[in-house]
């Protein structure tokens, strides 16, 4: 039986799309966790995915919304609210797409419309989150808001392309916008950098079989999965860590401070 660290706790998971995405094994852990929340994804992915058969499982809400229109994301608080019966203790954001990437455009040759519909759609629509959610009085004290990042952020990774930049973009807002939830309401803004995931997103990306058993000899406990990620993302919701904002959090096995290990140096040398 799963501790009931969220019991009474509700919120909205956005970014859920199959049964091998982060944000589904979130709302199946938070749900095992006691909390309630709402779903929601863009109205082309809920089409695209199964997010009703998760809803049905986890007793919970569907409310489409495009999270880079102002509009629909305060429509989707405000009915969240309406829904939960009251204001929000946790917020997840696991949103990314890059058109570029999606097209295999080469990173010397973006095309640049694209290239801002990827910062809008993955690093700025983390403010529009929460600049709605503030607008709106929607967050309690000691709320919780979270955002799923990448190490790309901070090195050069092939095939990464504009998403790198997006996920800088979107770990600076959670340092700038941390500063100032916590400062208005005691609500704290946090980025997880997960290993590389074999979710339908990045399993997309040219080369990934390749990058992932890579990490995973980088890596002394291995890549960490997406139900690893969940686990953390309830106790990153629940009161336990409520004095940790403005971070990115490294979930990625150790990747991240390993130099080379004896698993990649045995590699390397067959």
């Amino acid at each position: 039986m799963a501790h009931q660290l969220l019991e009474g706790k509700k919120g909205i998971i956005f970014g859920a799309l199959d049964e091998s995405s982060i944000a589904w094994k979130t709302a199946e852990k938070v749900h095992e966790a006691g909390g309630r929340f709402v779903l929601t994804n863009a109205p082309i992915a809920l089409r695209m995915g199964k997010i009703n058969e998760l809803a049905e499982a986890c007793d919970a809400e569907v409310i489409p919304a495009d999270a880079t229109s102002m509009e629909e994301l305060n429509a989707l608080f405000e009915q969240s609210m309406e829904k939960l019966g009251g204001k929000l203790d946790f917020v997840l954001h696991s949103i990314g797409m890059s058109p570029n990437v999606r097209k295999s455009k080469p990173y010397g040759d973006l095309n640049y419309d694209w290239f801002l519909k990827t910062l809008d759609i993955s690093g700025i629509s983390f403010h529009k989150v929460m600049q709605t959610a503030e607008k709106l009085d929607a967050m309690n004290e000691w709320g919780s808001i979270l955002a799923l990042s990448y190490i790309a952020a901070q090195r050069s990774f092939p095939d990464y392309s504009d998403m790198a930049q997006a996920k800088s973009v979107l770990e600076s807002i959670a340092r700038s916008y941390g500063y100032r939830f916590a400062k208005s309401k005691k609500v704290r803004v946090n980025t997880i950098s997960q290993s590389p995931t074999m979710t339908t997103a990045g399993s997309g990306v040219p080369g990934f079989d390749v990058f992932f058993s890579y990490a995973d000899k980088m890596s002394p406990l291995g890549n960490a999965s997406a139900e690893d990620c969940a686990n953390y993302i309830v106790a990153m919701f629940s009161d336990y860590t409520r004095m940790v904002t403005m971070q990115n959090l490294m979930h990625d096995g150790g990747f991240s401070s390993s130099g080379i290990t004896e698993d990649l140096i045995k590699e390397l040398t067959k």
